[in-house]
């Protein structure tokens, strides 16, 4: 009985050699959920919050950064969304690394993408902090509350909420996702309204309020380039569907239709409602204490609803963060599946949810609280420039791992499935370029930018160093997947290898060999 156990799992690892990365999951995610969570990805804290600090620097010209930002995102999801028809996993990205580049590529991009998702959290956490505090001045209780205690009874609460099931995490978004979308409804409603009908209050709108203020660049063009990681951020979230895909019913369907809509939500949600915040309001009326949406109910005079909104940009934070909390627990798990994580985070429970992982990550999560409590004023921007980093690394992992699947499909090795990205490896190509200028452009942000960046020389010989520690552990589990991680695998021979090899897969190397050479 044993024996042939044995035999079933190597024939079931020869035909998905990827399966195992799924084994504990459950199927808790359906039409409904995911085109909401689809939607909510990329409505976050950097639109609610992070547009009136952009308006304030760039001016209306923010419209424009975030058209061409959303453009390459959108590039980005559909070449995920070729990817996740090819092999849906909860891996997402990270698997796919693993897939076309191999062992080493997948444990940095993983790491990388780990260190995103929980400076989000951390940024999340202080902005709903930050938020809870502006009701102050109605609440004498609320006044009286220290940023950084808030910031730790969000992160535990929201960290509780996720280790139930993938169901509630599911729900959750869903909700959270709804209540952002009627927001955000709501005002583009009321603004066209007083673009079309004029401001009860006399107070003139529309364009004149763009030409009458320097125009579309008042600040110059600099300040407008600087805000670019900034925006990236705002965008932070978007690749979750890739996240999902391993746990929704029917994915090569249901999330290919998600992703066709993003620019849609991109044009509207983004670019309509910075253009449509300077033509109701001067953008030098907007700051960076304060939501751009909150600013503007304020304006009107609607006593009650500025409280309102300031509800939903925290539910919109708190949406972010939950999001980030099952993300960074799915992909430690793929992560320790293949050695290149801590063993304890590939632990399932019964409701199907990687426990450790997601501890592992509030653990981050809490010490971003101490921030709170020692540069409360500074803790956002800390973190949101190191997250922005992060979320270029996991994109350029999707655009690397895209343009490789396309690279093995035109050697013959795979075939594209029915739902293609546009402009192939071109766009890949592309999406680096810009990758790229948005380094610089971080760079060039001093004195945070600069010195997020500059602790990238920090981060890096610490991933160097965790590599050499878990490589042996690495090689040992990709063992039994010769060929199927990279295209110089470090693998060792096994019988599942002939079938792949007659199916027209090409390997070189094995684990022997290059376990042998780098010891």
């Amino acid at each position: 009985m044993q024996e042939h156990t044995s035999s079933q799992q190597n024939i079931d690892v020869a035909a998905d050699p990827f399966a195992h990365e799924q084994e504990g999951f459950h199927k808790g995610l359906g039409a409904r959920q995911l085109q909401m969570i689809a939607i909510g990805s990329a409505i976050g804290t950097g639109l609610f919050l992070g547009t009136g600090g952009r308006l304030e620097t760039a001016g209306p010209s923010l419209a424009f950064v975030y058209a061409i930002c959303g453009f390459f995102g959108y590039l980005i999801l559909r070449a995920l969304g070729e990817l996740i028809v090819h092999r849906p996993s909860s891996g997402s990205f990270v698997s796919y690394t693993r897939e076309f580049y191999g062992e080493k590529a997948a444990y940095f991009s993983g790491w990388l993408y780990w260190l995103n998702w929980a400076m989000t959290a951390v940024a999340d956490a202080t902005a709903i902090a930050i938020y809870i505090e502006w009701f102050g001045q109605y609440s004498d209780f609320i006044a009286g509350l220290n940023q950084g205690v808030i910031a730790l009874i969000v992160v535990v609460l929201v960290v509780s909420l996720n280790l139930v099931s993938v169901k509630v995490f599911g729900e959750l978004e869903f909700w959270f996702a709804l209540v952002k979308v009627g927001a955000l409804v709501t005002f583009l409603l009321v603004g066209i309204g007083f673009l079309i009908f004029g401001n009860p209050s006399g107070t003139p709108t529309g364009f004149s309020l763009i030409t009458d203020n320097g125009g579309f660049l008042p600040n110059g063009l600099l300040p407008a380039m600087i805000v670019v990681q900034g925006v990236v951020f705002a965008y932070a979230g978007i690749e979750l569907v890739g996240t999902t895909a391993g746990e929704t019913q029917n994915a090569e369907k249901i999330i290919p239709r998600a992703i066709n809509t993003v620019i849609i939500r991109i044009a509207v949600f983004y670019v309509g409602t910075v253009l449509l915040l300077c033509m109701l309001l001067p953008y030098t009326t907007y700051s960076a204490n304060e939501s751009p949406f909150v600013t503007f109910f304020k304006s009107i005079g609607v006593d009650y609803a500025a409280p309102i909104m300031q509800l939903v940009v925290i539910t919109a934070a708190a949406s972010s963060m939950n999001a980030g909390m099952y993300s960074t627990g799915r992909i430690l798990h793929s992560m320790a599946i293949a050695g290149s994580g801590p063993k304890i985070a590939a632990k399932m429970s019964k409701g199907g949810v990687p426990v450790a992982g997601i501890l592992l990550t509030a653990v981050v999560a809490l010490i971003g609280v101490v921030l709170n409590f020692i540069v409360p004023s500074q803790a956002f921007e800390i973190v949101l420039n190191i997250s922005a980093i992060g979320t270029m690394a996991s994109w350029a992992a999707i655009a690397m791992s895209h343009q490789k699947f396309l690279k093995e499909v035109k050697a013959g090795r795979y075939s594209r499935p029915g739902y293609k990205a546009p402009g192939g490896r071109f766009s890949d190509w592309a999406v680096m370029a810009f990758l790229a200028a948005v380094m610089v452009l971080i760079a060039l942000d001093y004195p945070i930018g600069t010195y997020t960046l500059a602790s990238m020389a920090l981060v890096v010989p610490i991933l160097i160093g965790g590599w050499f520690a878990v490589r042996k552990r690495v090689y040992e589990a990709a063992a039994v997947r010769e060929g199927y991680t990279g295209a110089v695998p470090i693998l060792a021979h096994r019988p599942g290898v002939d079938t792949a090899h007659s199916e027209g897969r090409t390997f070189r190397g094995s684990v022997r060999n290059t376990f042998d050479d780098e010891r």
